[in-house]
């Protein structure tokens, strides 16, 4: 049974990579100013129809034109999960099709690629490979130095190595110099951090004070104050000083804008770390008699910020850099469970508070609330010190209220964070072991060109191989 003419002249081919669909123009029509309801309108004028099979041709993706399609057939679109999100992409900028008409349950997904492409590219050294990675850190320092591309005999000698010894301490994967040069500073971290813990231990200290020995102290800061490290140490002690010290200054003296070297929370970390040192010794030689007060003691302790040279350890593993790109991406979801958990807190110490009062007997623990308060956090993360505990029947009942309230709060959001420190590792990964492009291809510039010239040249500048959709 052969259609009426009206159908047929409604039905339209579409060949997307040799799969032919056919849809009538009416469904066509219902998404406008796209691609498709236009050529139900310029059937005669557009290239993309056969004029002797009167279908359309389009050498695209013909499984994501199934989502295209079905878009204009229901008016929800969806997105793939056997395509990678940026494929689904420029199928979508080629169609004309707004990528806010993405359903919501398959927005996360659509949008997971993007995110964390994003957040990688807050992360240095890892959306590149090796050769392109110093390639472009030379531009970039060039630029943050406001250098041109010009010959090094040009530029002049002390700003041309000015870039270059500033590349060499603040990219460690730039050369193998820098590499070198890396190990270095991480093997000075690592021994300036382990000589201070060593000299807090009483094997690793003598006794100053004459006719005195370690038994007669009763505190620890007696201790510390009666005794000074064995001599190895001080010579790891003023050799990482002195390095540190070196390397300060000559990042200072190098770096191509001191506003920013000076608004970087890391290099504050590096002088007050090495800044109480030279405070005691000016201390001590000018009145030798305060080497062992309680006050000269305090200000030794601020060496405990070197501790915090550790987190240099970032700019040589990529790991610790996603994980606080994750942490910085989960900061919505980091919040949601600091604030559960807040809540929890609150009210589970004040039930309990009230409920060992119900038979209070001389041994209640829970004296006011604040007491409360500590108790639910180390019932609620699951620690349970066991320093505070109910005691009556209805403490019980609130006590395991409280501990399995706590894991339903922290099982929660946890997964959450997981998910998104998997995600941006395993594209960082990928990203470091993709091989270099070494031939760059140009789809479609034979094309282009050919269309351009069999063009009218009234017509050449109204037509693009790329379409891009009108702003609505």
């Amino acid at each position: 049974m052969s259609l009426p003419p009206k159908h047929v002249n409604n039905r339209v081919v579409i060949n997307v990579g040799g799969t032919r669909y056919e849809t009538y123009r009416t469904t066509l029509k219902n998404i406008p100013d796209t691609r498709l309801s236009w050529i139900t309108e310029t059937k005669a004028q557009n290239s993309d129809c056969d004029p002797v099979t009167g279908e359309y041709f389009f050498d695209r993706h013909p499984g994501v034109f199934n989502m295209i399609i079905n878009y204009y057939r229901t008016g929800k679109l969806h997105a793939p999960t056997d395509v990678c999100g940026p494929l689904f992409e420029e199928e979508l900028t080629f169609w004309g099709i707004d990528e806010r008409q993405i359903e919501p349950c398959c927005w996360s997904t659509y949008r997971a690629h993007r995110d964390a492409q994003e957040t990688l590219t807050h992360i240095d050294g890892i959306d590149m490979n090796q050769d392109e990675q110093d390639s472009d850190i030379d531009d970039h320092v060039a630029e943050r130095f406001g250098i041109e591309e010009v010959p090094a005999a040009k530029e002049g000698k002390w700003l041309h190595w000015k870039r270059r010894l500033w590349n060499l301490l603040e990219f460690p994967y730039s050369t193998k110099a820098a590499k070198v040069l890396a190990i270095i500073s991480l093997v000075f971290v690592l021994f300036s951090i382990g000589a201070f813990c060593l000299e807090t231990h009483m094997n690793f200290r003598y006794v100053t004070v004459p006719n005195a020995t370690i038994l007669d102290v009763h505190t620890v800061l007696e201790a510390q104050t009666m005794t000074k490290p064995y001599l190895f140490l001080d010579v790891v002690e003023y050799s990482c000083i002195a390095y540190f010290t070196l390397e300060i200054i000559a990042r200072f003296i190098f770096c191509p804008c001191k506003r920013e070297y000076v608004m970087h929370a890391l290099n504050w970390v590096d002088f007050m770390s090495i800044l109480p040192f030279y405070i005691r010794q000016i201390v001590i030689r000018i009145s030798p008699e305060l080497e062992t007060s309680t006050g000269l003691y305090y200000l030794n302790t601020l060496r405990l910020i070197r501790i915090f040279r550790i987190l240099k350890l970032s700019r040589h593993v990529n790991g610790l850099k996603i994980l606080v790109q994750t942490i910085r991406a989960s900061a919505k979801e980091l919040l949601l469970l600091i604030l559960v958990l807040g809540i929890g807190v609150l009210i589970f110490a004040c039930l309990i508070y009230y409920a060992e009062q119900v038979a209070d007997f001389g041994e209640n623990d829970f004296k006011n609330i604040p007491l409360g308060f500590w108790w639910a956090v180390v019932t609620m993360t699951t620690l349970g010190y066991g320093d505070l505990h109910p005691r009556t029947a209805l403490g019980y009942i609130v006590g395991a209220g409280c501990a399995l309230c706590g894991l339903l709060m922290l099982a929660l959001p946890v997964p959450v964070i997981v998910n998104n420190f998997t995600l941006y590792y395993s594209h960082a990964q990928a990203r470091m072991k993709l091989p270099k492009k070494t031939t760059k291809i140009l789809v479609g510039a034979a094309d282009a060109l050919k269309q351009q010239m069999s063009l009218p040249v009234s017509t050449k500048h109204d037509r693009d191989v790329s379409f891009i959709p009108l702003p609505k």
